[in-house]
């Protein structure tokens, strides 16, 4: 027996059928190439179609599906909102898959990012075995995925794990409106932004970014900055360090964790960082709290939501 997990992302489409022991037995990502609305949804129905057929006569039986989608899944009417793909506000995703598959009986279920990187480090990860843990996801935004007592915290209409917009400073700025000051500050994005701002307002700036076009500027281009002590890169991620330890702080202080994963695209590259961040967790968090948390970095890397999809395709949460 398999599930089938499929993982959306702002530019992709990876769907994979994994045993429910954890092996990935066939697994094809496809670029979205700009589609939106709609032919989004027909491209996880093409992925998913092929693994159907891959396994249509075989003893192997697919009974049911776990989708993770890069912004909130409602379960209350099964719509999804994700911002960074165009016509999904409130895309009826639950109902087009329904739909596809009405001549069979395979269940669907629909869960968000910030749910499916914690489930997958639950599952085959570094969380395996706990039951309070963690996920901060640092990309080009910032979310928590957040396990408690062995449940998945959802809230009201799903938004649990927003964190990109925790407030860790002052003052307020009509930017912070948009996306989140933790977002703007300590996220991919609010990082290359800071690269901009900071090489506006030094006079004679001869560093690595000088004659960089920052739109073609990645994260490995920034550590290698910050290894030849470029002093934008070098204030940059010691202003993130100080972010993402106070952020650890706030959500230790409040959910009192066992495991404190740090993943996404940053992390990556940024987990040389983990003993620095911690040290300013150190000064912010609750102590009782602090003290027993083990600070780790995914296990499953950028494959941890699809992982989360398969353990939510499982039924067991």
């Amino acid at each position: 027996m398999a599930v089938i997990a499929v993982n959306l992302t702002s530019t992709q489409v990876t769907a994979a059928a994994i045993s429910i022991a954890g092996k990935v037995m066939h697994k094809k990502t496809i670029a979205l190439e700009k589609k939106t609305g709609k032919d989004v949804s027909i491209l996880i129905q093409n992925q998913i179609e092929c693994l159907l057929n891959i396994y249509k006569n075989d003893p192997i039986q697919i009974k049911s599906i776990g989708i993770s989608v890069p912004g909130i899944s409602y379960s209350k009417n099964g719509t999804v909102w994700a911002p960074n793909i165009p016509g999904w506000e409130n895309y009826p995703l639950l109902k087009d898959l329904t739909n596809f598959l009405s001549d069979s009986d395979i269940k669907i279920k629909i869960g968000s990012n910030r749910t499916c990187h914690i489930l997958g480090e639950y599952w085959q990860g570094a969380a395996k075995k706990s039951k309070n843990a963690i996920y901060l996801s640092v990309g080009n935004g910032i979310g928590a995925g957040i396990l408690i007592d062995g449940k998945i915290l959802h809230g009201f209409n799903d938004g649990v794990g927003a964190v990109g917009r925790l407030c860790l400073g002052q003052p307020f700025d009509n930017t912070y409106k948009d996306k989140g000051f933790f977002n703007a500050k300590a996220s991919w994005v609010g990082m290359v932004e800071s690269i901009a701002e900071k090489k506006s307002k030094q006079k004679n700036y001869e560093g690595f970014f000088s004659d960089k076009d920052l739109k073609t500027v990645n994260i490995f281009d920034m550590f290698h900055a910050y290894k030849i002590k470029d002093k934008i890169a070098v204030s940059i991620f010691n202003e993130c360090i100080e972010y993402w330890g106070m952020a650890a702080a706030d959500l230790i202080s409040l959910f009192n964790p066992e495991i404190f994963i740090f993943g996404g695209s940053v992390f990556g590259p940024a987990l040389e960082f983990l003993n620095d961040i911690k040290n300013v967790t150190a000064k912010w968090a609750q102590p009782h709290n602090y003290v027993n948390v083990k600070f780790l970095g995914s296990q499953l890397g950028m494959n941890a939501a699809l992982f989360g999809a398969g353990q939510l395709a499982s039924g067991k949460f």
